[in-house]
């Protein structure tokens, strides 16, 4: 049902709850196993057709939008400039003013699967930073103690913009919350920019702020290899 853009997970289960979910013209139970392909699926009477295959796309998200369906102060999210596809989400969240690669797919189950931890799917950043860039190279080495625990990035570099200006390069697997902007704040670093360059097999490129576009072949291939 999510997938098809009838109801989000949660407003599908109560659907079914209510008894307004029937298949093949009997009531659907929460749970319950269907097989799309021959199955008949009713909400209130009406087939619900089924997408076929799974989208996948990257957002170039541009600072100062929202990642989230919708916001009760009618800031910009995200779905407001992608196309509008029946049950597209997206694969884990960029904060408010992070910049980058964003994915969104029709696929909720590898979503789930890329953004859970033990997945340890690599992120890239480029964070321009105020303050001493080698010196945060040298202490991320040692790893930084963080609220939640230490943060040590698999790679960190550190290239010089001007006086006292810093883009970071940084590489981690985990995917915190607010992990980069944490860690800068722990180093004494003000953030500039935040910019997400990678998410996994893909790359930001060079597509324009606030564009997106479809993933390529190998890109959805390697996608479906790691949430194999």
């Amino acid at each position: 049902l999510a997938r098809a853009g009838v109801a989000s997970r949660r407003r599908a289960e109560e659907l079914v709850a209510a008894g307004r979910v029937q298949i093949n013209g009997t009531p659907a139970t929460t749970g319950q196993s269907v097989d799309t392909d021959s199955d008949v699926i009713t909400v209130d009477g009406k087939a619900i057709v089924q997408p076929t295959g799974y989208h996948w796309l990257m957002l170039n998200k541009p600072a100062g939008v929202l990642t989230t369906k919708s916001d009760p102060r009618g800031r910009r999210t995200v779905f407001d400039i992608v196309p509008d596809r029946p049950g597209l989400t997206y694969v884990g969240r960029l904060d408010y003013m992070t910049e980058g690669a964003l994915l969104f797919t029709t696929d909720g189950e590898s979503a789930h699967k890329l953004t859970h931890p033990s997945s340890e799917i690599e992120r890239t950043y480029v964070v321009t930073v105020r303050g001493d860039g080698p010196a945060a190279v040298r202490a991320a080495r040692d790893g930084v103690q963080l609220e939640d625990g230490i943060m040590r990035p698999i790679e960190i570099t550190a290239h010089n913009v001007s006086r006292g200006l810093w883009d970071l390069e940084i590489v981690i697997a985990e995917g915190r919350n607010r992990e980069i902007r944490r860690f800068c704040d722990e180093l004494g670093l003000t953030v500039e920019r935040l910019v997400r360059t990678k998410f996994g097999p893909v790359s930001l490129g060079e597509l324009p702020t606030g564009e997106s576009r479809p993933l390529t072949g190998r890109e959805r291939d390697i996608i479906l290899a790691l949430t194999q």
